[in-house]
């Protein structure tokens, strides 16, 4: 029997992947609702060839999931507006594959929690998680092993010692040295990755790093402080799992954003695909080296606001959010993205994330305080 699935965000570049798919594996696959936050006509021509039902506009992502029944819901869409969608589809009894990095950043104990009550998986769509994920179902017995801790054996968490998320580094890893120069065009210059507006800048900065250091602390119950970066220019592989026996799993694959999506699809399955295979001799070396902190400051701001807790990592988000866009916009330079990120989390009163609430609260309170 086919999977139900909506897929949020279908315009972008992680909902266009998903799509390709749902397109290659008809028989595994039926996409029942797609949604886009301005594209309406290529969001209809997408609904029209896969058969299901389109939603635009701001409040489209939520009410796809709130007027259908599916499976699995697949939410791609930019910064908090993941947020309300994620949470209508676990409350309805959907598996959620989640792509959208600051649901977890912002939410990460409030949805976890939530999920775990309503007997859901969230499912990573990240290559780095899912390259852990991977890792761990191979570990723990493949189809046995849960999605993320919520919804398995958290003993299971006491067995890793270290997860190490790897970086490409972003077009500025060794130049150039005066980064206040950077123009936006150079900014979304990856030179692995196609990605969206918004993560291709975070990649720049490393700030996207350091959500999925949060991101991986709520998926594998596994404490930041035992979650390393390391910076890997080939992206060949995604992500490693250190056990407290010694032991060390890695996933590999060339980078193509298809692989995690249609493993979070389709698990605990594997499907074909005809797509490149890893080809280690033609490759001949692998290169890793640690972040500099000074160059990516971002990923000390995140430590730091991981660690202070309640509505810090919220504040974070925000304030990423709204000095990306900034930046986008010319109003302030690529080295004062890190700079506000600070001055909103030095300045932000202490929230408490006591209700899914409170996380609009301090968003609020951040974009309001930056738009002075």
């Amino acid at each position: 029997m086919s999977k139900r699935i909506i897929i949020l965000g279908a315009t972008g570049s992680i909902g266009r992947s998903a799509v390709d798919v749902a397109k290659t594996h008809p028989g595994d696959f039926r996409v029942v609702a797609v949604s886009a936050l301005r594209s309406r006509e290529r969001c209809e021509v997408l609904a029209h060839e896969l058969g299901a039902r389109a939603y635009v506009g701001e409040d489209a992502a939520r009410r796809a999931v709130e007027e259908n029944d599916a499976d699995i819901c697949l939410v791609a869409t930019v910064g908090l507006s993941g947020l309300a969608p994620t949470v209508a589809a676990i409350e309805k009894g959907m598996d959620v594959a989640l792509a959208t990095k600051e649901v977890l950043v912002m939410a990460g104990e409030l949805v976890t929690a939530l999920a775990r009550a309503r007997g859901v998986r969230l499912l990573p769509v990240d290559s780095e998680h899912s390259a852990i994920f991977q890792c761990l179902s191979t570990a723990f017995d493949g189809n046995r092993q849960q999605s993320n801790a919520s919804d398995g054996d958290r003993a299971r968490s006491a067995t890793i010692d270290r997860l190490t998320l790897t970086a490409s580094g972003g077009p500025f890893l060794d130049g150039p040295a005066d980064l206040s120069t950077v123009t936006v065009a150079e900014a979304l210059n990856h030179p692995r990755w196609n990605m969206g507006p918004k993560v291709t800048i975070d990649s720049s900065t490393m700030m996207n790093k350091g959500f999925e250091i949060l991101e991986a602390r709520w998926l594998f119950d596994v404490p930041a402080e035992r979650i390393d970066v390391v910076v890997h220019p080939e992206s060949i592989v995604h992500s490693l799992v250190t056990f407290t026996d010694g032991s060390t799993l890695a996933q590999l694959c060339p980078p193509d954003m298809r692989v995690p999506i249609q493993y979070a699809l389709s698990w605990p399955d594997r499907l074909p695909a005809d797509r490149a295979r890893l080809d280690l001799a033609s490759l001949g070396r692998l290169t890793f080296r640690q972040a500099d902190p000074g160059r990516f400051p971002c990923l000390g701001l995140v430590r730091a606001a991981g660690a202070a807790g309640g509505g810090q990592t919220a504040v974070l988000a925000a304030a990423d959010e709204w000095a990306v866009k900034a930046f986008v916009e010319g109003r302030i330079g690529f080295t004062d993205i890190a700079r506000t990120v600070e001055r909103a989390l030095a300045a932000a009163p202490r929230f408490e994330l006591s209700a899914i609430e409170a996380v609009y609260e301090a968003s609020d309170w951040t974009w309001k305080f930056l738009s002075r």
